[in-house]
This record gives C-alpha cells, structure tokens and sequence, in this order.
C-alpha cells in the first residue's frame, strides 16, 4: 500500500519539510543516565572538599613543608581529575538533554499539525502559537547571557503545554506539573549561581593569597595583616565548601524533577502519536441477501 501524499510547502526557494515524529525514549534515558552520573560525581567531589579542608587550612596558614605545599597547590580543590571528569560530564548531559529538546519541540509541531494520528480540533502550521520563541532558542537560551535566566523555562513549559493529552485540555498547568517545571528551573539556577560565584570567589582569593604571601615576605611589618588574611581565607574556604554542598542538592533535586518531567512529556507525546483504534467492522447484508456458508 503506498503512502499517503502530503504536499510540502516552499517558501522562496526552499522547502520547507513537514514535521515528523521521533521515538525520545533512547534520548531520554541518554539524556536521564547523564543526568544522574554528573549528579553523582558532584555529591562525590563536596565530600573530597571537606575531606581536603584540613590540607586547605594548613595550606592558608603555611604549615606545610615544601613538597606537602606543591602538592596542597594542585588539590586545594579536593581533586583535579574528579573536576576534570565532572566537566565532562556536564558537557555530555548537556549535549543529550538539548537532543532531546529539540525532537520534543519537534515532535510537538507534528501531534499539534493536521499529520498527526490525533490531530486537534484546530491543527495549527509548525510553531505557530505553540511556542513563544523560534527554535534556534533552544539551543541559544542556554548561553545568551541575560535570557538564560528565563528562556530555558519559557521553551520547556511551551514544550509542555503543546505535548498535553487532548482529552485532557490544562494538564500541563497542573499543581504537580508546575510543581516539576519550577522546583527544576529554581533548583538549577541556584546550582549555577552558587557554583559561578564560588569558583569566582575561591579564584579572586587564591590569587590575593598569593600576593600577601610575596607582599608580607618582602616586608615585614605587614605581617599582622597577612595573619588576619589568613582568617578570612580560611572562612573563605568554609564557605565554598558549603556552597558546594548545597549546590549538590541542588542538582539532586532539579536531576529528579526534570527526570519525572520528561518522563511525563515522552508519556504524552507518545499517547497522542498512537493512532486511534478502529472501530470494529460490523457485517452487513441487504434484506434478503442469503448467509454465508462454507463449502464443505
């Protein structure tokens, strides 16, 4: 049986392709798999920071030998490789949750169309008051300084609304699917927040500490105020390690939500791309018209 026809629109000289629908299920659990991972090694690498906090206290008051100070340079952090590793893996979540985002959006240009196996009352042309920014803000939002802050959101709630099942209008503005949408978004702006300023602080600091290390060593009268730098270093430290930490949660809790919220998406979406099923086929004959009988 061959398939059906749906002509495809041009504007100027290029066409413009129909949408489709993508099956998001291996993105999502790439996307999940990553998520959990970076969340993990972030909780893994506040408990080195605390556990180095002594080598870091004994780094700031210079009671170290001049091997144990080489080596206090290069794991003042807690541990350079987890770091490295933690980059990474930021890097990976991040390029496998902006896939499955971009197929979401897809996907709900197609269940939204006149091609979809459940087409609404009012299909709409793709993107046409779905969504309250162009596509290419799917990817931009999230590095365009200022509209990071509230773009990301505005993409995945439009993402949201245009996935709901149709037989079920304002699920998407449910108390727990704004709960998922603004525990994620507040969790993962705080994360960032607090991990921005902290890796500021800690670099502002280290780089002052070293220049009140050569400052008081060339002169000594400024001794007394190297030893009340040193205090505030060690506070300094303190709190990047609490900082850290509550970052950490803070990824914990916005990995679960946004886990528990793509699910529910793929859910929807993959409801609504189900064709409906067809309704039984009676058997009907004409007055009069003989039964049918087997040969035997």
């Amino acid at each position: 049986m061959t398939q059906p026809y749906y002509p495809v629109p041009r504007h100027g000289p290029y066409q413009v392709l129909p949408p489709r629908y993508r099956q998001l299920r291996t993105f999502a659990l790439v996307a999940i798999a990553l998520m959990v991972l970076t969340a993990l090694i972030t909780v893994l690498q506040s408990v080195l920071m605390w556990r180095s906090y002594d080598e870091v206290k004994n780094f700031i008051f210079l009671n170290l030998t001049e091997e144990e100070f080489e080596s206090a340079t290069r794991t003042i952090a807690g541990s350079g490789w987890l770091i490295n590793i933690l980059a990474y893996f930021l890097l990976g979540t991040a390029i496998a949750y902006l896939l499955w985002l971009w197929y979401a959006r897809e996907n709900s240009d197609f269940l939204n169309s006149a091609l979809a196996p459940r087409p609404p009352a009012n299909p709409m042309p793709p993107g046409q008051g779905l969504h309250r920014r162009s596509a290419g803000w799917v990817v931009g939002a999230w590095f365009c300084p200022g509209v990071q802050f509230w773009y990301p959101l505005q993409l995945v709630q439009d993402i949201v609304r245009a996935s709901e099942p149709l037989e079920q209008p304002g699920a998407s503005n449910s108390q727990q699917i704004r709960a998922l949408l603004y525990s994620w978004w507040a969790a993962w702006v705080g994360y960032w927040v607090i991990i921005l300023a902290g890796l500021l602080t800690a670099t502002i600091g280290t780089f002052a500490f070293f220049v009140q290390v050569v400052e008081s060593a060339d002169n000594r009268d400024r001794t007394d105020e190297f030893y009340g730098f040193q205090d505030v270093m060690v506070k300094i430290a303190l709190w990047v390690d609490i900082g850290f930490s509550v970052a950490a949660l803070l990824l914990i809790v916005a990995t679960v939500s946004m886990t528990l919220l793509m699910y529910q998406v793929n859910q929807w979406q993959q409801q609504r791309a189900t064709p409906p099923p067809m309704p039984p086929v009676q058997d009907y004959r004409p007055p009069g018209f003989p039964s049918y009988r087997p040969l035997s």
